[in-house]
């Protein structure tokens, strides 16, 4: 009887070492996790982005018609003699700054509604962060310095009268303070996003 040739039989199969396959199965699931919460992530990201996109286009349209109110209601307030708004430099600083805070809000307010529908910006998003970031602050501050500059002098008239000038400057002054808190929340949201910007 002969013996068998080396190649006749196949080699044994190595058994795998111990605890192979439980380390492959946690490499997968951990590779599989990271995975996960990789898309999970960028989709957080996407809905905050977006959440904070249109939150900023809802504060800008409040501020612009806070402040079209403001400009409104002040340059209508005109009832004769001692009644006009122009005869006092208080309340035509609030009509000024008002008539300001519309065309900044208004043009600012158009550029983000055609940025959403769109999809497309007119410069650079690093620019545009900057400009708003400063004009923001700038507007904001302008409205409650014109605000607390005509309180004090509505509050000497409506000791002596209270009517329908008194009460309209009063309406005006209160809208230009609802439209600085408006911007004073742009100014946030837009100082956050330029905190975001990668300089690199």
């Amino acid at each position: 009887m002969s013996d068998p040739k080396h190649g006749d039989t196949p080699p044994a199969p190595i058994p795998p070492p111990p605890g192979a396959a439980a380390a492959t199965r946690d490499s997968e699931s951990q590779t599989a996790a990271g995975t996960a919460t990789g898309v999970g992530s960028i989709l957080r990201r996407w809905k905050r982005e977006d959440f904070l996109k249109k939150s900023y286009l809802g504060f800008r349209c409040g501020a612009l018609l806070f402040s079209s109110l403001a400009f409104i209601i002040m340059a209508s307030n005109k009832h004769g003699d001692w009644k006009d708004f122009d005869r006092y430099e208080e309340y035509r600083y609030v009509l000024a700054i008002a008539v300001l805070s519309t065309l900044y809000t208004g043009l600012q307010t158009f550029r983000r509604i055609h940025e959403l529908s769109t999809g497309t910006e007119f410069s650079s998003p690093r620019n545009w962060d900057m400009i708003d970031f400063i004009g923001d602050q700038a507007v904001a501050y302008l409205l409650i310095s014109a605000a607390s500059s005509a309180v004090p002098l509505t509050n000497r008239m409506r000791e002596n009268v209270d009517n329908i000038f008194t009460d309209s400057s009063a309406s005006a002054i209160g809208m230009e303070f609802l439209a600085f808190l408006a911007m004073a929340v742009s100014a946030i949201i837009s100082g956050y996003k330029l905190s975001r910007q990668s300089y690199i």
